[in-house]
């Protein structure tokens, strides 16, 4: 008995079975709803033609049903979020009202930037779900073999970050409105180191070809010394809409050195981590830095002059950060007479030529609403595609998002830290519509051209990466 339900354990498990092994039973969608699959608490499986001997032989298993095990994760993440939120709110109140804004601005400074990475791991696994379910091999575009992480494993990260993240969130405000100082410091450290060994960790347990391929991507981002592939400037384009969430990371890192988690020394303006520093800026401009060094080098390698014009769009971010820096360094007068106006000079030159560079580049317009045709009729299908109005939004919560994003950039804008996280937010919500019609832009160029990439001549992982025959990126 127990081997037979070893066996089914075994054929349904992606890690156990083995190579060109057939599973039992068809995918029941990773326990979403909608699947055509009897509502309960169990269902039976059946396995057929299994040899003991020379008869066939069928077991019966009970497991529960997905859709039980759907709701059961769903109410058990309700009740989490509601306990979280609870224990924080009574957390916060009990803090003085002087303290109070100081305490959650530091708060968000430290699981900012882990917040706003969870989203777009969540809009990420959105974007491939999409992608899947239209006409667009996005695999074939990022040169990616069979075994590359689908929408289910991205989204199966997001909830785990989502849990871990807030939970680390509500431990530092407990911990610190009851006056456990040390233990409060303690929690964003942890949670940054623990973040970093996972990155970095260098055995072949969660997702390791995923995890390497990102960090080389990274590496060929930092230095642009080979030609450019379209995954590097596209996670690049991504980076620079993080842009804050890199400048959050490096003053939460600089207090963590510096011992100032859980302390007021931050607050001072010329303390080594407070809101005059020079890294600040200096942070800010490197993801622009990285794509124009991109640019360049592209030039070097097609002498296409379009990419000297996009590296002349990224350069025009570099006087929107260091004008804005300038308010602490100047004379109140001269930064209001003289180097304010030209701060809003350079982000309206900025943000009209992004903008301009989204529609006339990086988009086509004229059909980018294919993407959602879907292979089978869906909501999403009815709702997007073909529809005038899909136009009119994207073009133009593309331009009011280009200008607030322009905010972000400023660091003399920063103070109120829920005006900035919102305006973060919805510069990852223009990234992931963004994404969509870029992503769609690309290979409606490769099937113009009649350029088909066949997967036996796509570069493996295996060949890319570490030789290995197991990869999932």
């Amino acid at each position: 008995m127990f081997e037979n339900q070893t066996a089914i354990a075994s054929s349904h498990s992606p890690h156990l079975r083995k190579p060109g092994s057939k599973s039992v039973s068809s995918d029941l969608g990773a326990g979403e709803p909608g699947n055509s699959v009897q509502e309960g608490y169990v269902f039976p499986l059946t396995v057929g033609e299994m040899k003991a001997s020379n008869s066939p032989m069928h077991t019966t298993a009970i497991m529960p049903s997905p859709i039980f095990l759907w709701r059961f994760k769903v109410i058990w993440f309700l009740i989490w979020a509601f306990t979280c939120c609870k224990i924080g709110w009574d957390s916060v109140m009990r803090m003085s009202v002087d303290l109070r804004d100081l305490f959650l601005y530091e708060a968000f400074l430290y699981y900012n930037p882990l917040l706003l990475v969870t989203m777009m791991v969540w809009l990420w696994g959105v974007c491939l779900w999409v992608f899947s379910q239209s006409t667009i091999n996005y695999a074939k575009i990022f040169y990616l073999d069979s075994n590359h992480l689908t929408h289910r494993e991205i989204w199966k990260c997001s909830i785990w970050m989502t849990v871990i993240v807030p939970t680390s969130m509500t431990a530092y405000l407990y911990l610190y409105s009851h006056g456990e100082v040390a233990l409060a410091a303690s929690q964003p450290v942890i949670l940054y180191v623990a973040v970093a060994l996972v990155l970095i960790f260098p055995f072949d347990i969660f997702y390791f070809s995923s995890r390497y391929f990102l960090l080389r991507t990274l590496w060929r981002i930092a230095l642009p010394l080979q030609p450019i592939s379209f995954p590097d400037f596209f996670l690049a384009d991504i980076l620079t809409s993080m842009a804050k969430v890199f400048s959050d990371l490096e003053r939460s890192v600089c207090r963590m050195v510096h011992r100032q988690v859980a302390t007021i020394a931050w607050f001072e303006a010329d303390s080594v981590c407070g809101s005059h520093s020079v890294a600040i800026p200096l942070v800010l401009v490197i993801p622009y830095i990285w794509r124009l060094l991109q640019c360049l080098r592209q030039y070097k390698d097609t002498k296409e002059k379009p990419t000297l014009f996009n590296a002349l769009k990224y350069s025009t971010a570099v006087p929107v950060i260091f004008l804005s820096a300038l308010k602490y360094h100047v004379s109140p007068d001269r930064w209001t007479y003289v180097y304010r106006r030209l701060w809003l000079f350079s982000s309206v030159v900025n943000s009209l030529y992004s903008f301009y560079w989204d529609i006339t580049r990086d988009w086509d317009l004229s059909v980018f609403t294919r993407i959602f045709k879907f292979n089978k009729p869906s909501l999403c299908t009815n709702l997007f595609y073909g529809r005038r109005w899909v136009y009119f939004w994207v073009i133009g919560s593309n331009l009011i998002l280009r200008c607030t994003w322009t905010y972000k950039l400023s660091a003399h804008l920063r103070h109120n830290y829920l005006t900035v996280f919102m305006v973060t937010a919805l510069e990852m919500l223009r990234r992931f519509q963004w994404i969509f019609f870029r992503v769609e832009n690309e290979w409606n160029k490769i099937t113009k051209s009649g350029f088909q990439i066949p997967m036996v001549d796509m570069p493996r992982e295996e060949e890319k990466l570490l030789g290995s025959t197991n990869h999932n990126v």
